[in-house]
Formats: C-alpha cells, sequence, structure tokens
C-alpha cells in the first residue's frame, strides 16, 4: 500500500471514530433530556394568547405506568384543555379572583396511563399569557404505584440543569398593534380627517354654486344677443 492510501485510511478511520462519538453523544443527551416533563410553544407572545403543549415521559423504575399530570397555571383569565380520549381533565379554579391555577389529567377508567419508557402529551389553550420572557408551568406526575415526582424547581443564575426542573416556555414581546394607544391614534386621525373632509366638501359645493350662477348669467347673455342680432336682421 502506498503513501497516499495509508493517509486515506487514517483519515477515513478518523472521521468515523469521531462520527460515532458525536452519534453517541446525541443519542445519550436527548435520551436524558426527554426524561423530563417538559412543555413546548410557538410564537406565544406576553398578553396573547396560545396553546401549549406538556411533553410527559414514563421513567418508572419499577414499570408503574403514569396515570395522573397536575399543571399549576400562573393564574390565567382562560385555560381550557385539549379533549384527549382515555383522559379526564379538571380546571381548578382561585376563588377571588376566578382565574385558572392548575389543570389536572387522570386516567380515565379502562386506561392505565403511560406505560413505562413511553410518552405522551397534553395540551391547552390559554391567556392573556404573563408580561414576562418566561412562564413556568410546575407539574406534578403521579404513578400507579404511589410514587410521585414534582418536577417545580426554577433554572438557577449559573443555567445549571436542576434534577427536577419545571417546564418553561418563551414568550416574546407583547405585540404593540394589540395596545390601545394605537387605536386612539387612529379615532383621532379619522376624526381629523373627516373634518378635513368637510372643509374641502363646503369648499368644492361653493365653487360648484358660483359656477352655476356664472354659467346662468352667461346664457341669460347669449340669449339676449342672439334676440338683439334677430330683431336687427328683421329691420333690413
Amino acid at each position: 500500500m502506498n503513501n497516499t492510501a495509508i493517509r486515506r485510511a487514517r483519515t477515513a478511520g478518523v472521521v468515523s471514530v469521531a462520527a460515532f462519538a458525536v452519534g453517541t453523544s446525541c443519542l445519550f443527551g436527548s435520551g436524558a433530556a426527554s426524561a423530563h416533563v417538559t412543555a413546548s410553544a410557538a410564537g406565544l407572545k406576553q398578553g396573547g394568547y396560545g396553546v401549549i403543549t406538556l411533553n410527559v415521559p414514563n421513567e418508572s423504575d419499577t414499570n408503574a405506568a403514569t396515570n395522573t399530570l397536575i399543571v399549576a397555571i400562573p393564574h390565567l383569565k382562560a385555560a381550557r384543555p385539549q379533549a384527549k380520549p382515555g383522559w379526564n381533565a379538571v380546571i381548578q379554579k382561585d376563588p377571588a379572583t376566578d382565574e385558572v391555577v392548575s389543570i389536572t389529567w387522570t386516567a380515565a377508567p379502562g386506561n392505565p396511563g403511560i406505560p413505562a419508557d413511553q410518552f405522551d402529551q397534553f395540551q391547552f389553550s390559554g391567556g392573556p399569557l404573563p408580561s414576562a420572557p418566561e412562564m413556568a408551568l410546575p407539574a406534578t406526575q403521579k404513578y400507579a404505584d404511589g410514587e410521585t415526582v414534582d418536577w417545580n424547581q426554577p433554572t438557577p443564575a449559573d443555567g445549571a440543569e436542576p434534577e427536577h426542573p419545571a417546564p418553561t416556555v418563551k414568550l416574546g414581546p407583547k405585540d404593540k398593534n394589540a395596545m390601545g394607544d394605537d387605536d386612539d391614534i387612529s379615532s383621532d386621525d379619522s376624526t381629523a380627517s373627516v373634518g378635513h373632509s368637510d372643509g374641502k366638501d363646503d369648499t368644492a359645493r361653493w365653487l360648484g354654486g358660483a359656477g352655476i350662477v356664472i354659467g346662468a348669467l352667461g346664457l341669460g347673455a347669449a340669449a339676449g344677443s342672439l334676440l338683439t342680432r334677430k330683431k336687427g336682421g328683421d329691420k333690413s
């Protein structure tokens, strides 16, 4: 084997080992991340409404099924769970404010829940969302064998992931077009436009009336001239 062939073989071997390492790290990394109860959503904005999906994996050591999920809601005026066959959803509200504070999904009779090493998704729609860059949704996961796991730990300042992080979604800036001030400005502009339009209409009407009078005078003068010429023709 010549030197060129040897160099190519070594390069191919290095690339293969690197690819294997990256693939292995991605596999185990994604598995670790997916073991948590997480929340996902797209295009959510502060003060707006939207649909949030809760991803719930079952990582029971005893192969027990997950049969209950409780999610804390940050006092939203409205929150409605999506209809989910095999599960019963109960909304709890704060009696003082009538705002939603939690949603509980429970496996219906005949439904064992989420089997071990599998996952399921739960969705709800709600708002207006908080005026903050993030919204935490602490969750409680219950298993058929009585085990309970609380997913409620905030991420510390150093960014290290806690053992049981609370599901969190990002919230974009509030849509300025939805603010009431813009409506007021539009109203003022439209009022000013109407007033200005009325002024133009009055001027146009005045000019139109003057034109009619001048036209009538012109027609009268022309008729008088014709009569005068006719009389002069008759005398001749």
